[in-house]
């Protein structure tokens, strides 16, 4: 840290309530924010580390649409488990909080209400589609319609998932509301605005000449942004689920989840120090760092500081090491396609296993490029490394110890070149290691402490203790005092990156947790210090283990295309149409509307279903096959169909079939009853 600060607030990006973390949230926030906070608390340094769920925005309100409950169900549902796996998996957050909390409600109302008071909005109206049916303005992704550039019929607002072009409801061809089926009309909304346009000079300086020390893919982003020059962005929409607008003429508005989420990072530390926040946020003693990932640099770098400046008497973040993404066995991680290695799955797949997958993904990090995870990486990671390396130069030293010297931290005798070429070696680690991570390079960093098991191997193969204690009782404890000298000095250098692992260490060594300014040392352990029992620090894993999780992930990927596959046959266009008839042709069919009296399966048969309707003049029986479609035929009862009422009667399993249902057919074969738009009389005919 720069020596012009007491303190770091530290705060990751607010995980969305709407689904589990999985690997490409930790690889690229999670794990890099906790690595960076235990760092500076071992180094004694002031902490604050914030974390808490997104909670409000569109994709919240469709997943419950979608599950017929209420946002507030599936924030409170996603929240707790993302939360529990957190905790289980060591993300060490001084409080995760949420977005739906009563405090940030109120923070964030009162944020907004200060810059509108200030006068930093502007008030702009604009015309949006609105479903009359629902009586509400729609969000993008509440309208569909077909792309202008693939003809996809169920492309959003925002985007076509087919073609991946960028869209705007304006764009899109007989739009539709998804709330009705209608279609929406234009109606004029009025909404606020935070004026980027008059912020740009100030963060262009701010960004591009004063913060050269930013990584390169956030400095290049935000300069791309600034070139292009920005414009207004709204701060409320019209929705009923988020933080209200707190301004008179604003119901049924609230605040944009841009705006609302960040003030989340205040609105926690709020809830967590009531009393003293405003040190972490608005003393100049203070520096705020925002862990990311790319997707949120804009927001991070230039929205949310615009906000703070606008305010008047908050810090700007001093840095923002937002990482890249990271993809899964070379395809992109997909949340709506579940390809991903969940955390909640993983923690209950492989117990006991933080530290291989905090390992793997930082060995793998995406802090330059996209970058990929492997299950047969991860495999090796472990195998290779933690195993072969790590824990076989801690195993050796504290087996050899118990064996010889009875569990006690031998005598250090006179030094040979080869012990001071290693101590020394030793001695060179905090120094690569601190510089790494006070650049925000957590891969380099966690190779460098790895380094520190690599010196302790190469020590004892060259030192070879085993065959020494054969002749020379006081050289091989020399040689094991400095191997256990390194083992305590690998539970300090590996704690930020390994912590149950560094855990275990302190135990098997009987020690408390040594601050980062012993590291380097060589007098941690003293002469007859009583260790404790050890055992292995990592065990392998077999190739059993890692098939299984490839295949079910192979398994996700041909679920996956089969249910692409289907979507295309269903968008398939419609089949030829029939050879022309003449007007008297359709006139000899008597096409009528009946209500469904009774609907049930014809018993010993898989497709027949037996309708009595009302055709306003009689009851009749009517067959159809249709029994697939329709797994509850009483739920027909009430309904209306339409029917072909003067076709020749039909005797099929004994039952006389007056007529024929009409049914539409899709292009995947599958059969819809045809049914009047609204309620008519029995009997009415189709003309």
């Amino acid at each position: 840290m720069s020596n012009q600060f007491k303190r770091t607030l530290i705060t990751s990006a607010l995980p969305y309530a709407n689904g589990p973390v999985h690997i490409g949230h930790l690889a690229g926030v999670y794990v890099p924010s906790d690595i960076y906070a235990r760092y500076l608390r071992l180094k004694g340094e002031e902490v604050l580390f914030i974390g808490g769920s997104d909670e409000h925005g569109i994709p919240i309100t469709i997943k419950a649409r979608k599950e017929g409950v209420t946002p507030q169900d599936i924030v409170d549902r996603y929240h707790e488990l993302i939360k529990k796996s957190f905790s289980e998996f060591g993300i060490t957050f001084d409080i995760y909080s949420r977005t739906t909390s009563e405090t940030h409600m109120k923070t964030a109302s009162n944020f907004f209400h200060t810059l509108y008071d200030k006068g930093e909005f502007i008030e702009q109206e604009s015309e949006q589609y609105y479903d009359e049916e629902a009586g509400q303005f729609l969000a993008d992704r509440y309208i569909t319609g077909t792309c202008p550039h693939c003809d996809n019929e169920k492309a959003y607002g925002d985007q076509c998932e087919q073609c991946g072009a960028s869209l705007s409801p304006n764009d899109l061809i007989n739009p539709k509301s998804t709330l009705s089926g209608s279609v929406p009309v234009k109606r004029s909304t009025k909404h606020w605005y935070l004026p980027l346009d008059k912020h740009e000079e100030w963060l262009r300086k701010w960004i591009i000449e004063d913060h050269k020390e930013w990584k390169t893919n956030v400095y290049g982003q935000c300069k791309s942004w600034l070139d292009m020059g920005l414009q207004p962005r709204a701060v409320s929409r019209d929705l009923n689920w988020g933080v209200p607008v707190p301004v008179e003429g604003a119901e049924g508005k609230v605040l944009y989840v841009w705006f609302d989420a960040p003030i989340g990072y205040i609105s926690n530390t709020i809830e967590l120090l009531p009393n003293d926040w405003e040190k972490w946020w608005k003393d100049k003693d203070s520096r705020i760092v925002h862990f990311i990932g790319k997707d949120n640099i804009v927001f991070h770098c230039i929205v949310f500081p615009a906000m703070l400046k606008a305010e008047g008497s908050y810090n700007l973040p001093d840095n923002v090491p937002a990482n890249e993404f990271m993809n899964l066995e070379g395809d992109k991680i997909s949340t709506s396609r579940n390809w991903a290695v969940w955390l909640h799955e993983y923690l209950e797949e492989f117990p006991g296993k933080q530290d291989v997958l905090r390992y793997a993904l930082t060995a793998n990090a995406p802090e330059t490029k996209d970058n990929d995870f492997t299950w047969k990486d991860f495999q090796a990671h472990n195998n290779n490394e933690l195993v072969a390396v790590l824990g076989n130069f801690v195993n050796r030293a504290l087996v050899l110890t118990n064996k010889h010297f009875e569990n006690r931290v031998p005598a250090l005798g006179k030094l040979t070149d080869l012990d001071r070429d290693a101590i020394a070696e030793a001695e060179k680690v905090k120094a690569v290691v601190e510089s790494n991570l006070n650049n925000f390079r957590f891969r380099e960093a966690q190779k460098e402490a790895m380094n520190m098991a690599r010196i302790g191997n190469k020590y004892l193969a060259d030192a070879e203790p085993w065959k020494v204690v054969k002749t020379d009782i006081e050289r091989t404890a020399t040689i094991l005092n400095i191997a256990l000298q390194i083992t305590a000095n690998l539970s300090i250098v590996i704690e930020p990156f390994l912590p149950f692992s560094a855990d275990k260490l302190r135990k098997f060594l009987q020690i408390d947790s040594l601050g980062w300014d012993r590291l380097g040392n060589f007098d941690l352990l003293t002469e007859g210090h009583a260790l404790g029992t050890s055992e292995l620090l990592f065990d392998k894993i077999e190739d059993e283990a890692v098939e299984k999780q490839v295949k079910k992930l192979h398994d996700t990927k041909v679920a996956n295309e089969a249910e692409e596959k289907a979507g295309e046959k269903a968008a398939q266009k419609a089949k030829p149409i029939k050879k022309t008839i003449e007007f008297e042709d359709f006139e000899k069919l008597d096409i009528r509307v009946a209500t469904v009296i009774e609907c049930e399966k014809v018993p010993k048969t898989d497709k027949l279903l037996r309708f009595l309707l009302d055709d306003g003049l009689n009851k009749r029986t009517i067959l159809s096959g249709i029994a697939a479609y329709y797994p509850n035929p009483e739920e027909l009862v009430g309904q209306q169909v339409c029917f072909i009422a003067n076709l020749a009667p039909r005797k099929m399993r004994g039952i006389l079939s007056e007529g024929m249902i009409l049914s539409a057919e899709n292009a995947d074969g599958t059969l819809a009853l045809v049914k009047p738009g609204s309620v008519v009389s029995p009997g009415s005919q189709v003309v």
